[in-house]
């Protein structure tokens, strides 16, 4: 059995936004209270609409910010707390790749430098063992030895994909955070690059944070799944599981949202009313209750916590009688 590399528990991240001259800043609950565990060679798919939290969460996991609470493992050390060598150290077994390929890479440098950066910063190999390895990693995601010397204008999209995911690899990470990695490609690349994400995690040994809208991407590299509403987590258990059969009705109303060619697996679709509450202002109680058609009393009064239904976990009154 993998051992987890990454162990987060009640994670809040919060933002203090000002709301003018002659008002108290507003407190923005970006992520508030997410718990998770990812282990190496899995994948870990966080899905929701924009604004629920997934990309203020990878921001937490890559530690760009620390969280405002909760605790945060990588690799069997805290980040809450670490001195500023130990975050340095533990920076480099996370890595990320971004979601546009054609913002993501410096246009000025060459695919050999992009590659060795990371090396040359972090590292005290010589030049010759910096190319090397970047020639190797170039092998390893499917380009050519004579794209080193070539810059990402001279690239496709799903080739400066590739590239994006060789930079993240060459300081051999232990997890990768891959935020939309596939939405800014075309249809025709989308399964290429995300075959090679699960070809180089079965050969390295990979953790995958995988954030992703789109449902169908889910489906395809996942292992387990956890949907984010405003900032909390409402369903979360094994793909299987979940797409089998989905607890939460927001969780039904995104897999009924998502196009599906044979009939037996398209879904019922659900009233689904109204848009994503602002986070400056949630509703009380359950947060999706005022666009959730199963909603009752005390769905406006009490707010759900996490429980365990149906051999996954759920934030929702009523979550026996939903799927």
């Amino acid at each position: 059995m993998n051992a987890n590399v990454l162990r987060a528990q009640d994670l809040h991240r919060d933002y203090q936004v000002s709301r003018g001259f002659l008002r108290d800043p507003a407190t923005l609950h970006a992520v508030a209270g997410a718990s998770f565990e990812l282990a190496a060679g899995k994948t870990l798919a966080v899905v929701g609409e924009s604004g629920c939290g997934k990309s203020t969460l990878a921001r937490l996991i890559t530690m760009v910010e620390l969280p405002t609470s909760g605790k945060l493992q990588i690799d069997g050390a805290d980040v809450i707390g670490a001195s500023t060598e130990t975050l340095r150290g533990l920076r480099s077994k996370v890595q990320m790749v971004f979601q546009n390929p054609y913002g993501s890479l410096n246009p000025r440098k060459q695919v050999g430098e992009i590659l060795e950066e990371p090396l040359e910063i972090n590292t005290p190999m010589k030049a010759a063992e910096r190319r090397a390895i970047a020639q190797a990693m170039i092998a390893k995601v499917g380009l050519r030895p004579e794209h080193y010397s070539r810059y990402p204008h001279m690239f496709s999209g799903g080739q400066r994909q590739r590239i994006a995911i060789a930079r993240a690899l060459m300081l051999n990470p232990k997890i990768v955070v891959a935020d939309e990695p596939v939405s800014a490609l075309d249809v025709s690349i989308r399964a290429q690059v995300l075959n090679l994400l699960m070809d180089l995690q079965a050969e390295l040994n990979l953790a995958y944070l995988f954030i992703s809208h789109d449902l169908s991407v889910v489906r395809h590299i996942s292992d387990d799944v956890m949907v984010m509403y405003l900032g909390r987590p409402v369903e979360f258990g094994a793909k299987a599981t979940i797409f089998e059969r989905p607890r939460h009705p927001y969780t039904l109303a995104l897999m009924a949202s998502t196009p599906a060619v044979m009939a037996a697996d398209r879904r019922q679709k659900i009233a689904v009313k109204g848009e994503l509450p602002s986070p400056l202002d949630p509703p009380p109680g359950c947060a999706f209750h005022r666009r959730c058609p199963r909603a009752t009393p005390v769905c406006t009064e009490t707010r759900p916590e996490l429980r365990p239904v149906d051999g996954r976990l759920v934030a929702c009154h009523h979550a026996e009688s939903v799927g």
